[in-house]
């Protein structure tokens, strides 16, 4: 049975179950977390980096970008990164925007620091990381109200790995209630066509142990 060794508050890990779903390929999940050694995920990457992706014959896919590519190449009926090479490379630029940019600057300041910290370490969040991720989510969400001015979706005409890294790093935020959607109403209706989408319900029953999610988090029409 194909299997995900994945964690929740990753966002990278989100993604890829996204992927999967809007794939709609069966999956196992099993849940490591990232701050403790797991030998089982060891044992199939060395780095012992999530997530990890364990397909029907047992071929073993690290890392969250490899892993869309990998699911394109091998179930090619659902493209998340485009029919051509222009597309596909916007989809995987703004992939990796979303991926690195985004979570260095507004993920890890917010969700990092009230849920990751919280739950691995049982730790206060810092005041002055709090400051930095909720002044500098306004840039972002910006960015995606300029895309999809332009566009149906972030890269192009039909939703893309694009969305779904941007989707699934939001959600992280979304769920500790610090997206002002208010004052960014053309993303927040980007952000609710994702949200409503099949393959995002996996993510809406997630519970963080000791946090409850902000009241808007599982509702399609917030």
């Amino acid at each position: 049975m194909r299997t995900l060794f994945h964690h929740t508050l990753l966002a990278t890990s989100r993604k890829v179950r996204l992927a999967l779903h809007e794939k709609r390929l069966e999956f196992t999940e099993h849940s490591s977390d990232p701050w403790r050694t797991d030998e089982d995920l060891l044992v199939l990457n060395p780095s012992g980096e999530l997530p990890v992706l364990v397909d029907d014959d047992e071929s073993v896919i690290c890392g969250d970008g490899v892993i869309c590519e990998y699911l394109d190449d091998v179930y090619p009926e659902t493209t998340l990164t485009g029919r051509d090479a222009a597309t596909r490379a916007e989809a995987r630029r703004l992939a990796l925007w979303f991926d690195q940019k985004f979570a260095r600057e507004v993920t890890q300041h917010l969700a990092g620091e009230k849920l990751l910290r919280r739950v691995s370490a049982n730790a206060a969040p810092d005041s002055r990381a709090l400051r930095a991720g909720r002044e500098n989510i306004h840039t972002h969400l910006n960015y995606i109200a300029w895309l999809t001015e332009r566009r149906s979706w972030l890269a192009g005409d039909h939703l893309s790995v694009a969305d779904l890294a941007a989707a699934a790093q939001l959600s992280l935020v979304d769920y500790t209630g610090d997206v002002p959607w208010s004052d960014h109403p053309l993303t927040k209706e980007w952000y609710v066509r994702v949200k409503s989408r099949p393959s995002f319900r996996c993510l809406l029953r997630d519970m963080v142990p000791g946090v409850q999610p902000a009241a808007i988090y599982a509702d399609l029409d917030f």
